[in-house]
């Protein structure tokens, strides 16, 4: 028995395993959480896109069943089927993004280079990273051709929504296709050293008699592939070359080092840095916070629309479709609506009863949104603006914003229990409710209340410090 070869072969499968625990437990889950980005992204722009009427909703969407991975049609078409057809892509896409999400297992047992082949092929169907009007791919040049049209003259919000999401999954399916690159080529040596351990290292495989002539050693594990390595295995003929290339060749201590180092976990360990904290900075953050629930605002407002209309709907007789048609002629604004609702206080379960004037109370929820929009994002004009203000008047602003969001946000609550109670029961299924956007409404209102409360420490801490006479980071 070749001591060396003994020996590499225990450092290789020790370190296949050690690698294989990282994929499983590191780096694969935050690749599956890339997808869970990528996945937000995209339905958020073809929510966008399907409002403008730019794509056509696919009326199929929800009746399609997914068992594997499959890559969209990217094949030509002509620019008059573009609504209909990009609709149907971008539709089917965004189902197969979500099986994975959701249906999926990442690990290296599952995904195999197959599995990897075909998620590439799929995260392909759209070129995200370089959205082009002037792309050879027919998806991508339709794509960027409608986001152009969606961006030119559309209202802030709606490119703001656009060029965010775009931003994000851009980055979220770059560092995708990296991790499943590093994946690939990690189990292309997990493949090699199954076919050591289950063939080369197997008693009834004499390697040693092969071991002098590399294309007979090549044919002859190809002989034991079928009855030695799990069944339906591929034989990839060119990483058997590998195994034989690092057993046989004169240079194959080196290849032998180089492939041990390319197993090696590298843990980065991030170099301490006396940080300088800006309060300043701090506060601002907590402001902008609020502006991003714009998202979850916009969301929030189309359904609460759709609800009001369905239960509108209800009693909509010949006679009001009729009033409600010269209105629309002639512009004049529909009666004023109210609704009754019941205010549950969170805190001591107290109820109590709350008119909502639907009317002014969407016209105002626009407004929030489009002002929130303004500065959601760091270094855009409305941010830019929010961090000229003196800390004490953020504070002010701030402290206004979460009185108003608390309040909005048991309203929104009491608004959609009064759609539930209030439709018919066989329109209970078309209504749409809004408990996820309020929960993510919540955890962001909480998240900024945080930046509030360190900055609070911060400053509090500032002052112990001066009437100590002692200075300290803080800017």
């Amino acid at each position: 028995m070749d001591e060396k070869r003994e020996e590499f072969e225990r450092a290789l499968l020790n370190g296949l395993e050690a690698k294989k625990d990282f994929f499983d437990n590191n780096q694969l889950l935050k690749t599956q959480e890339n997808y869970r980005l990528h996945k937000s992204c995209i339905t958020n722009i073809i929510d966008v896109l399907e409002k403008k009427s730019l794509i056509t909703p696919d009326p199929y969407k929800h009746d399609k069943k997914i068992s594997d991975i499959v890559t969209p049609d990217c094949s030509d078409f002509p620019d008059n089927e573009r609504s209909m057809i990009l609709g149907t892509r971008l539709s089917d896409y965004d189902n197969m993004i979500d099986f994975i999400c959701n249906y999926f297992h990442f690990s290296c047992a599952n995904l195999n280079l197959e599995t990897i082949k075909k998620l590439d092929s799929l995260n392909n169907t759209f070129q995200w990273s370089n959205l082009s009007i002037n792309s050879l791919k027919p998806n991508t040049q339709a794509l960027a051709t409608v986001i152009t049209s969606a961006k030119n003259g559309s209202d802030n919000l709606s490119a703001s929504i656009i060029n965010d999401n775009l931003a994000k999954t851009s980055k979220a399916i770059t560092e995708i296709t990296t991790d499943l690159r590093q994946l690939a080529a990690f189990q292309k040596q997990l493949y090699k050293g199954n076919i050591r351990k289950n063939i080369l290292r197997n008693p009834r495989f004499n390697r040693d008699q092969y071991s002098s002539n590399s294309q007979t050693l090549h044919a002859e594990i190809k002989k034991a592939f079928p009855t030695m390595m799990p069944k339906k295995t591929p034989f990839y003929s060119d990483l058997v070359d590998e195994i034989i290339r690092e057993d046989l060749s004169q240079s194959k201590e080196i290849i032998r080092q180089q492939l041990l180092d390319s197993l090696k976990i590298e843990v980065v360990k991030e170099k301490k840095k006396e940080i300088k904290i800006d309060p300043h900075e701090i506060i601002v953050d907590a402001v902008r916070i609020i502006g991003t629930l714009f998202e979850q605002y916009s969301l929030i407002l189309e359904k609460v629309k759709e609800n009001h209309e369905l239960l509108e709907s209800e009693h909509n007789s010949f006679s009001e479709r009729v009033a409600k048609f010269i209105r629309k002629i002639f512009n004049i604004k529909d009666p004023p609506v109210d609704y009754e609702v019941i205010i549950t206080n969170t805190q001591t379960g107290s109820q109590k009863r709350e008119r909502i004037h639907y009317n002014d109370f969407i016209s105002d929820l626009d407004k929030r949104i489009k002002k929130y929009a303004g500065f959601a994002t760091k270094n855009s004009p409305g941010w830019n603006k929010v961090n000229e203000y003196k800390d004490d008047q953020l504070l002010t602003v701030f402290a206004k914003q979460i009185e108003e969001n608390n309040k909005l946000l048991l309203q929104l609550n009491a608004l959609n229990d009064f759609f539930k109670e209030a439709v018919q029961d066989s329109d209970k299924k078309y209504l749409k409710g809004i408990k996820l956007e309020l929960t993510a409404l919540k955890n962001n209102i909480v998240k900024a209340n945080q930046r509030r409360s360190e900055y609070t420490s911060i400053i509090e801490e500032a002052e112990q410090m001066k009437k100590l006479g002692i200075t300290n980071d803080v800017e």
